[in-house]
């Protein structure tokens, strides 16, 4: 963080100083005290169930230089009548005091996390950058990720969730995006927001946000992101698979389960290998490579960085690869796009190593009242593509317009531990997919069939 005098702090985030004098902070700022630093800002915030104030001793011994919380603790601090508000005015402030930054907001209904991955691999190369750890999108989230910004920061790589119309508009507003991205409105969280006219709302905030001088990064993978620049004095780039689009794919392959394709940008075709999994990884890298061609990034330069970048954030797609098996934990989140997308990788695997597929299943939350219909087009997407188990993990609706004569074998688990039982089934060559909503805690049970395994293989030899 920049540094930042104690009574222009008070005055920044609206509160009052207890038990200080005036210093200069230039420490890091947290919201965890087992993780403050020397100097260090500890934001207590107080939930429904835990007052971070409590653990304001705990941050001093860590060697924080203030306690922002909405009571008096025993040591320097600042009393708030809000601490997550204090935090975004305090992230806000900093953003202005950073003209140079170059801020870019991602939203999406899939792909954010990856996009936000891929995307600072490729700006990494050529300036310091500052991206969202996992997916720490949210009011609290953003405001920690601005404030590991400095005047060495070059490019800041903003997530931006949304629970309810008008939490981007908010993010937005701390933030400041130079540049936009919107890589899909689909139907996560659909039973929050109503609609799917609402969701493109939403998402929409990012866009309407940036001045005349920003630029949107638009996908055209539904009909409404294309549009949501219209009649906005802004810059407008697309991306897609199609022929109109600015940023495109051409000759994409699959290989391994992983996209092979040439990029085509206004600078010119370079070839790609991703490292990631799944062809609908093809989108997220033709978003960055926009962002990267806006920036000024070179062609060369794009496509080398988009054929090494690792994915950092947990759960997404992490192959493991073992002997006689190979499993797929995606068990971070889920909604139909992200679904069906997983589903075509396992085919896909299962397909080139030539053993059986198995899907094993947990809910996809949020879908307000699509719920079961949702989960059952999903149990059909399976049997369509010759999905050899379908696993329910407490989650049946997704086996309810199946039958016995269905290739497909139902396996229907009433919890983790049940669904465990079926790794007595694998046979080498078999391939696993692990996926649902984090909820779920299916990554326990992906886990586990690792850890299963590979003991099952050591046992053999």
């Amino acid at each position: 963080m920049i540094p930042i005098s104690l009574s222009t702090l008070v005055a920044v985030v609206d509160g009052v100083a207890f038990n200080s004098s005036e210093l200069l902070i230039h420490g890091e700022c947290t919201i965890d005290s087992r993780e403050v630093t020397p100097d260090g800002i500890f934001f207590a915030i107080k939930g429904e169930h835990v007052d971070g104030a409590d653990f304001a001793d705990q941050a001093f011994a860590r060697g924080a230089a203030i306690v922002i919380a909405q009571r008096k603790v025993d040591g320097p601090c600042v009393v708030v009548a809000d601490v997550v508000a204090s935090l975004g005015k305090l992230a806000k402030y900093v953003r202005e005091q950073l003209p140079a930054l170059v801020v870019i907001g991602i939203t999406g209904s899939q792909g954010k996390t990856t996009t936000k991955d891929l995307l600072s691999w490729v700006t990494a190369l050529v300036g310091e950058t500052v991206a969202t750890r996992a997916s720490y999108n949210n009011e609290i989230g953003l405001p920690l990720t601005l404030l590991e910004c400095s005047p060495e920061t070059q490019f800041c790589i903003l997530e931006m969730g949304a629970r309810r119309s008008g939490d981007i508009a908010h993010l937005c507003d701390i933030a400041h995006p130079n540049i936009g991205v919107v890589l899909k409105v689909g139907t996560a969280h659909l039973g929050e927001f109503g609609s799917q006219e609402i969701i493109a709302k939403t998402k929409g905030e990012l866009i309407a946000s940036l001045s005349k001088d920003g630029v949107a990064i638009l996908g055209t993978y539904d009909h409404f992101s294309p549009h949501m620049a219209d009649g906005l004095p802004i810059k407008r780039v697309t991306f897609g698979e199609g022929f109109a689009e600015d940023v495109r794919a051409t000759d994409v392959e699959i290989r391994e389960g992983r996209a092979h394709f040439d990029v085509v940008t206004p600078m010119g075709r370079a070839a790609v290998g991703l490292r990631v999994v799944g062809g609908h990884q093809v989108a997220n890298a033709l978003a960055v490579a926009a962002v990267a061609t806006t920036l000024g990034i070179s062609l060369d330069t794009i496509a080398g960085g988009l054929s090494t970048a690792e994915v950092a954030s947990k759960w997404r797609m992490q192959i493991h690869e073992m002997p006689g098996l190979l499993v797929i934990n995606d068990a971070y989140n889920a909604n139909v796009d992200s679904m069906a997308a997983a589903l075509r990788v396992l085919a896909l695997f299962a397909q080139e190593r030539g053993g059986q597929s198995w899907a094993f299943l947990g809910k996809m939350l949020e879908l307000g009242e699509s719920s079961a219909q949702e989960h059952a087009k999903i149990g059909t997407l399976a049997k369509s593509m010759g999905i050899d188990h379908l696993v329910c993990v407490d989650a049946p609706e997704y086996a309810a317009l199946l039958n016995d004569a269905d290739d497909t074998r139902v396996h229907q688990c009433s919890s983790i531990s049940e669904a465990q039982l079926l790794l007595e089934h694998f046979s080498p060559g078999d391939v696993v997919l692990v996926k649902a909503s984090r909820a779920e805690k299916l990554e326990l049970l992906a886990d586990s069939l690792v850890t299963s395994w590979t003991k099952k293989m050591g046992e053999q030899e």
